[in-house]
């Protein structure tokens, strides 16, 4: 069994990591009737002698009188302790390692500068210190998760300094980015700057990037709000069915978690979590047909550069409890590339696939997933050389509460248009000069740093361009061979 470290840095990047752990367990506690430690608990958590370690609270017998507890494979990176705070005084701090929290009290300002090359350099002998423990911690390491956001300081300034990092130390490892992009109306007037200089690392550095929207994150809330009005009130009902009291995957109060409401990017950041949970559900649970994630990049990565995925799930539901009426497996395929499933404000069906994976979870058959590829195909336009470009996993364990769900990844010139879009903001604040001088002041960090992140988007967005003139153009001849007299 293989093992992946998740690294949360940012807000927004340890907000979505505690809803992952939350509905981690919960996945878990469905299934681990007895709540003894096994290989699917494994590959996203340790198991502690909690002789030997004084930040754990909730024992659990292993079965040879020695008391144990569970451990996330995690690391909390945040230049402003708040958040990293109220996680570990919150009913999942049990579950965290203190060991493997790095906080500062300042915060980046909104900077990704004091971000990436101020905190990076600064604290980056005590990140690889504390990420190396946690890889000692492995016996078969196969993956680092990074969440963090790109339109503040810290989660795109200390989020690409320590995939850079990553790169340096673990380069066999793969480096799997999940990157939430600000919106339009962002309220941070510098994260136009933040995103571009961050994406030249993601570029340059990460092995496959899932990039997220809030803008469709937010439509996507609403639309669920409006079709369950129960969701409006935000209350949350906690069930532990399933779950063995005083066991290692649950909380000293009988339960994963619980507060009595949600807190208000709860219903954002659990969509984020389902899509990770979605996409590790091989490497967590058997299935007939499962999908590693080294495979991911394999098949989905045709070039090294271009590697932003576009995701999209179904069914759709922001609140953990909520149990949706189950959809009809044809028609979550369906769903699942409309555009209102996406995390992503694109549309891939009037794009060009490179590629595209699907990741079905529940009871279901192979030859289901094949049916819906033939159904859905005509409708697709996939790139020349690549028109069986699909890669299909099976996972037999659905979500709490689902009896399916799917997972679509697709590398998709869709992406160009979000892209050129923050490009457009980008400009209109780098052509005025606006507010350069917070980043020039920075030690290590140059004009040209903006420049050259610029021509980096400029050419992503002109690969996918170039690609996708394929759609209106016929496919090249093939060679004939030739015989010289």
């Amino acid at each position: 069994m293989t093992q992946s470290i998740v690294v949360q840095v940012g807000q927004c990047g340890n907000q979505i990591g505690c809803r992952f752990w939350d509905l981690a367990l919960r996945e878990h506690a469905a299934v681990n009737k007895t709540g003894m430690y096994d290989e699917p608990l494994s590959s996203f958590f340790r198991n502690v002698d909690s002789r030997y370690d004084d930040t754990s609270d909730i024992p659990v017998g292993d079965g040879k009188g020695k008391i144990r507890s569970l451990k996330a494979r995690a690391v909390l990176v945040d230049m402003e302790e708040g958040v990293v705070t109220e996680l570990t005084n919150g009913p999942l701090r049990e579950v965290f390692d203190y060991q493997q929290l790095i906080t500062d009290v300042s915060g980046c300002g909104n900077n990704w500068a004091v971000g990436h090359k101020m905190y990076g350099v600064q604290y980056r002998e005590q990140l690889s210190d504390t990420i190396r423990r946690a890889a000692e911690y492995c016996d078969c390491l196969q993956c680092f998760f990074v969440m963090h956001s790109m339109g503040g300081g810290t989660g795109s300034g200390v989020g690409t300094s320590i995939l850079n990092l990553l790169e340096e130390e673990y380069p066999d490892v793969y480096r799997f980015v999940t990157a939430v992009y600000p919106s339009v109306e962002d309220d941070v007037i510098t994260s136009p700057y933040n995103s571009v200089l961050a994406m030249r690392e993601l570029t340059e550095h990460a092995d496959c990037v899932l990039p997220v929207e809030n803008q469709a994150l937010v439509e996507i809330v609403n639309k669920i709000s409006q079709a369950v009005p129960s969701l409006k009130t935000g209350k949350r009902t906690y069930s532990t069915t399933g779950v063995k009291s005083g066991s290692a995957i649950t909380s000293s109060q009988g339960g994963v978690t619980s507060p009595a409401e949600e807190k208000p990017f709860d219903s954002m950041n659990n969509l984020v979590a389902n899509l990770l949970l979605n996409m590790t559900s091989s490497a967590r649970f058997e299935g007939s047909l499962n999908v590693d994630l080294n495979e991911i990049t394999m098949n989905l990565v045709p070039f090294p550069k271009l590697h932003y995925l576009v995701s999209s799930q179904s069914p759709l539901y922001a609140m953990s409890d909520v149990n949706l009426p189950p959809r009809r497996l044809d028609q979550m395929f369906s769903d699942a590339f409309s555009r209102d499933h996406q995390l992503l404000r694109a549309d891939p069906k009037h794009s060009l696939y490179l590629a595209c994976a699907l990741m079905l979870r529940g009871n279901a058959e192979i030859s289901d997933i094949r049916r819906n590829i033939d159904r859905l195909k005509p409708n697709l336009k996939f790139i020349h050389w690549n028109q069986e470009g699909w890669k299909t996993g099976l996972c037999s364990v659905p979500p709490v509460g689902q009896p399916y769900s799917l997972l679509t990844l697709a590398n998709n010139t869709c992406v160009r248009h979000t892209f050129s879009e923050l490009k457009d903001r980008f400009v209109k604040l780098y052509k005025r000069k606006a507010h350069i001088h917070h980043y020039t002041q920075i030690d290590g960090m140059e004009l040209a740093d903006f420049g050259e992140s610029l021509e980096s988007l400029n050419s992503i967005i002109t690969e996918y361009s170039s690609l996708e003139t394929h759609m209106n153009s016929p496919p090249p001849p093939e060679p004939r061979l030739q015989i010289l007299t």
